[in-house]
């Protein structure tokens, strides 16, 4: 949740002695740090929810009320890209997770993106170790690489959530009115024509 040590720093350190030992396995430590990543995003998003929004923007300084406002605004509409980005900044993963959770985001649509993010933030860190390894020397250069494949990410499931919400939407919406008009119809048809 908020280790004395970056989280990258021991996923990268550990990646790397494994491709270059064989051991511990890689799928191990992928498997592993994506359940440590997605059971510390849950743990902020608990005391986000815990603490509510309101205690959160309640701020007698205006800018840090008006971030909050901002940031419950952002999470409703790019909740995945927020959540997958956030899980490639160590501090702002923090903050970002209690957000959603004291906004109000579901659980479920917040685990579901906190795995795909913890996954993709474990794959990159490892494929940073590895490349690493070989030929990056520049730990910043790895930092920028991994935090824009998660604003990629991040787009791409927003993007992927965002249509299905709104063909959710319209199947509801074209549902509801098939509803009242045959409701208008029933009504129509049962009372009797006076003349």
């Amino acid at each position: 949740f908020f280790p004395p040590v970056p989280s990258e720093s021991a996923l990268v350190a550990v990646a790397a002695i494994a491709a270059t030992s064989g051991k511990p396995v890689l799928a191990v430590v992928l498997v592993a740090a994506a359940l440590g990543a997605i059971a510390g995003d849950s743990i902020a998003y608990w005391i986000g929810r815990r603490i509510g929004f309101a205690r959160l923007a309640r701020s007698k300084r205006p800018r840090i009320a008006a971030a909050f406002a901002f940031a419950e605004r952002q999470m409703q509409r790019r909740s995945a890209s927020l959540i997958l980005t956030g899980r490639f900044i160590p501090v702002g993963r923090v903050a970002v997770n209690m957000t959603a959770g004291a906004t109000g985001l579901p659980y479920r649509r917040f685990l579901a993106i906190s795995a795909i993010a913890g996954l993709a933030w474990s794959a990159v860190s490892i494929g940073i170790a590895l490349a690493a390894s070989s030929v990056l020397h520049e730990p910043i250069v790895a930092a920028l690489v991994s935090m824009v494949v998660a604003a990629g990410l991040g787009i791409a499931v927003d993007r992927v959530l965002g249509t299905i919400s709104r063909r959710r939407e319209a199947r509801d919406a074209r549902a509801a009115a098939a509803a009242a008009a045959t409701a208008t119809a029933t009504s129509t048809t049962a009372t009797p024509a006076t003349a």
